[in-house]
């Protein structure tokens, strides 16, 4: 390989060959150390680095032997070090909570990282705030080696008087200011060098690089200086699967520490870009536009779950209810779950897909510090609590020493339970009292009652629907089904209900070396990360598994109001033959449905197929723009003139195309084909955009 294929300081490669940055994940030692009344300590920096140290076998280390994976530590502002160092800077520093500080690698090369200073300079100044200087970070050069030494940033702080802003609106705003600052640094400085800033808050701040555990300390002197002094510590080891390592993924991010990864990454990242044109926030006002893209999509997975939290913690969500909205507790009819729960968890279900794990997460805003693990619960979480007060979080026992009389609980978090650690009230919050909290802070267990949609209430309204035997062998020709198709998976799946049972891996060629007509499904093979996640039996696995879907406009998902529940509630996204025509026929404000042909001039030109896309992505959004939320895209009953665009194809033209117009969410996309009959057809039509399918031919 030649040297330019080797990734640029700091960045991830480029798509080459078989490997794309877009999959990248990984897996770590996570953990944190609190004071539980508040009370601001060095002994925390301590205990923190000490945790850390002690994780460091779930950590890597580079080929050549002095390169780590990553570490940092996350820790509230350290107030009486810029104090004092202040008085040589000639800065003065109003009140804590009414300045921010923020930690940033700046570029090697000289020229880049002016360029840098004044772009941060500027933005400040010009948002409303104060730019009040510059510290230059006491690192020790020789305390790293290798690959991180040549790729090391020139790191840097700065300091921002908040001009009347403090607390959470000074923290709002330095989101705004680093939001406006990343998206102009890629226009100044490229890809070429590193810019990348680690905090930007006036309540915590994120000392981290590509480290292991014991280089982290060494590197940063101030973690030595005995003035930093916080109430909590949130600490990272990385270990990089599948991953790249580079300074700036490195953990903590700015809200979280994350072990595991987010195998729905793909989904919720598409899902939030589309949502992006319709959110509004009287907290945020004018500033609201300045934050988009909401998610850096070239960072980790762990890094874009970081950015989906700080959208919601700074829109003026609470951070447990942030969040348990991004990783929900299982709660579906089976799962013993109280109803004030069940109803917070189905309203936010519309609002906010999932970002399932496995993952073990810690999690702080400065003022509260807390756990969790996400539903499956793949990811070791243990805690412990003293007598005097402290609280130590880890991936595993044993990380600091405790004598066993100063023990006053330990305990280990089950899949979807969550502690808190609230530093104003000064105790500890339990799973229970957490959930109960954040279910009545609105009635969303009343709203979903009153506003939620389900095919039940109109079952008797619709006749059995009989097959349409007479063209059934000219469909099944049309759609390219074989004997084996109907012997060996549809007459299984219909007499047993499963599908049948075959041998693992896959011998069959590649579809493209095919010397027959193969549909497109074929040429897709499954993703997955090959990690360190174990099979998941649905049948065993059923409490926390579910295909529950929704249909519908959820609105704005930065408000919680009543509207935003009123959506179509459906069991699962297979349609049968008569609850599409239940849909069909549902006359409700904001559930109109339209059926749209999905065909084109099979005889004509090559050019025939892509015009008709064009046609049918057009009618799509002249159909939106008439109100119709429900749109049924159909290859039935097709004129003879007209051959069925590839069902894949056209749903995920369609997905593609309302996304970039900012209309995706705006509406269902229901697919009517007689085109799908496996698992993974329908599986692949629901990843590329639809909401639901009716694979009708595979029914009759």
């Amino acid at each position: 390989m030649s040297n330019s294929n080797f990734r640029k300081l700091g960045k991830l490669p480029a798509t080459q060959g078989l490997y794309c940055p877009d999959y990248e994940h990984d897996a770590c030692g996570v953990g944190f150390v609190v004071n539980i009344d508040g009370t601001k300590s060095h002994t925390i920096i301590e205990n923190g680095i000490k945790v850390l140290e002690n994780l460091m076998h779930r950590g890597a280390i580079g080929g050549d032997l002095k390169t780590g994976d990553g570490a940092g530590i996350l820790f509230q502002i350290p107030d009486a070090m810029f104090r004092r160092d202040s008085k040589h800077l000639e800065i003065k520093l109003s009140d804590p909570g009414t300045y921010g500080a923020s930690m940033v690698f700046m570029p090697q090369s000289s020229r880049s990282r002016e360029k840098c200073v004044q772009l941060m300079e500027n933005s400040v100044n010009s948002e409303g705030l104060k730019f009040l200087g510059w510290r230059r970070v006491p690192v020790d050069d020789n305390a790293i080696e290798g690959q991180s030494k040549k790729e090391q940033p020139v790191i840097m702080q700065c300091l921002i008087d908040g001009n009347g802003h403090k607390n959470g609106a000074l923290e709002r705003k330095l989101y705004v200011i680093r939001k406006i600052i990343e998206n102009r640094a890629k226009e100044i400085i490229g890809d070429d060098d590193i810019f990348y800033i680690s905090s930007m808050s006036c309540r915590t701040i994120v000392y981290k690089g590509l480290f292991t555990a014991m280089q982290l300390p060494a590197f940063y002197r101030d973690l030595g200086d005995p003035t930093v002094a916080s109430a909590i510590a949130i600490v990272h080891q990385r270990y990089s699967t599948n991953t790249f390592p580079s300074w700036e993924l490195a953990q903590p991010f700015r809200y979280l520490a994350h072990n595991g990864e987010i195998n729905t990454l793909r989904g919720n990242l598409n899902l939030i870009r589309s949502r992006e044109p319709s959110l509004k926030s009287d907290l945020f006002g004018r500033d609201i536009n300045k934050i988009f893209p909401v998610i850096d999509e070239t960072g980790s997975d762990s890094s874009c779950l970081d950015n989906a939290l700080e959208l919601l913690v700074n829109s003026g969500r609470a951070l447990s209810h942030s969040m348990l909205m991004l990783l929900p507790e299982a709660w579906g009819d089976k799962y013993p779950i109280g109803p004030d729960e069940r109803g917070f968890f189905e309203y936010h279900a519309g609002l906010m897909e999932p970002w399932d794990g496995p993952a073990a997460i810690a999690f702080s805003d400065g003022e509260h510090v807390g756990a969790m693990l996400d539903r499956n619960g793949l990811r070791p979480a243990r805690y412990t609590i003293t007598k005097s007060g402290f609280m130590v979080f880890a991936s595993e026992v044993g990380v600091l020493d405790f004598p066993p009389d100063e023990v006053a609980e330990k305990g280990a978090l089950r899949p979807g339970r969550m502690i808190l650690v609230d530093l104003k009230k000064k105790r500890v919050l339990r799973n229970g009292e957490i959930k109960t909290l954040c279910a009545r802070q609105q009635p969303y267990r009343r709203w979903v009652e009153e506003n939620r949609i389900t095919l039940r209430s109109f079952y008797s309204e619709v006749a059995s629907i009989e097959p349409d035997y007479d063209f059934l062998l000219f469909r099944q020709r049309l759609f390219g089904y074989s004997r084996e198709d109907l012997n060996t998976l549809l007459r299984p799946m219909a007499s047993d209900g499963h599908e049948p049972v075959g041998s693992m891996g896959a011998d069959t060629p590649l579809a493209v070396f095919s010397e027959n007509s193969q549909l497109l499904y074929a040429y897709f093979k499954q993703l997955f990360a090959q990690v360190t996640n174990p099979p998941i039996d649905p049948v065993r696995e059923e409490l926390v598994m579910s295909l529950m879907t929704f249909m519908g406009n959820p609105g704005n998902i930065l408000s919680e109001i009543p509207q935003n529940s009123r959506l179509l509630k459906l069991r699962h996204p297979i349609l049968s033959n008569e609850d599409l025509h239940r849909i069909r026929q549902l006359h409700l404000e904001g559930f109109q449905a339209l059926t749209l042909p999905m065909g084109f001039p099979a005889g004509g030109s090559g050019k025939q197929l892509g015009i008709a896309l064009q046609q049918l992505c057009d009618k799509c959004e002249n159909a939106i723009a008439k109100e119709n939320s429900i749109l049924i895209l159909s290859d039935r009953d097709l004129p003879e003139n007209l051959a069925p665009i590839p069902a894949l194809l056209g749903v995920s033209a369609v997905n593609q195309f309302l996304a970039g117009k900012g209309m995706r969410t705006s509406t269902g996309i229901i697919l009517e084909t007689g085109e799908a009959r496996e698992v993974m057809h329908i599986a692949l039509l629901l990843g590329y955009g639809a909401t639901a399918v009716n694979p009708y031919l595979a029914f009759e």
